[in-house]
């Protein structure tokens, strides 16, 4: 008798369901199998990030924005058919599990850090600026603006120390 799964068809057992029939076959998809391809990506992506942990979009470091890209590239391209679904979701998980590693690498060695993430340049300190690093960042005036107005600073002068940041953000701290 034969499994519940499967239905003979000429002495052979062939599968219920057909995943093919469902995702389509690469580079030739219609648009229901687009949509089946959708939901797998887009739960297989929740799924990769909270594996991930936290770190993979909190804090937009280079190795954070290389990634992002490359993974939102390559499942768009699973959803849309022009690649094999399941190729491609096998190399973002290989790129979800380099990210990680290397995030890992980074946290406990400074010089892999430095690598991978760059380093904070030091914008101003003592409430001067300094005009020439501000203008080598390309860090405008409303940038330079924004992040003090986020710390509860009007002026740089009433600021201990500006800092740019790995990730890009500026960070500055009030003088005590």
């Amino acid at each position: 008798m034969p499994d519940a799964a499967f239905r003979l068809n000429r002495g052979s057992p062939r599968p219920l369901v057909n995943l093919t029939q469902i995702f389509g076959p690469t580079g030739h998809i219609n648009w229901a199998q687009e949509c089946a391809r959708a939901v797998v990506v887009f739960f297989y992506g929740l799924a990769m990030v909270r594996l991930a942990g936290r770190r993979i979009f909190g804090k937009w470091a280079a190795l954070d924005i290389i990634v992002s890209i490359i993974a939102g590239s390559n499942l768009s391209r699973a959803i849309t058919g022009s690649v094999d679904l399941w190729g491609s979701l096998i190399a973002t998980t290989l790129l979800m599990a380099l990210h990680w590693i290397l995030a890992h690498i980074a946290a406990r060695w400074p010089g892999a850090a430095l690598i991978l993430e760059g380093k904070a340049v030091r914008l101003g300190d003592a409430g001067r600026l300094d005009r020439r690093t501000l203008r080598r960042h390309a860090v405008t005036a409303a940038d330079l603006d924004e992040a003090l107005h986020g710390s509860g600073l009007e002026e740089p002068s009433a600021a201990h120390l500006i800092v740019l940041e790995p990730s890009g953000k500026i960070s500055a701290l009030k003088k005590s």
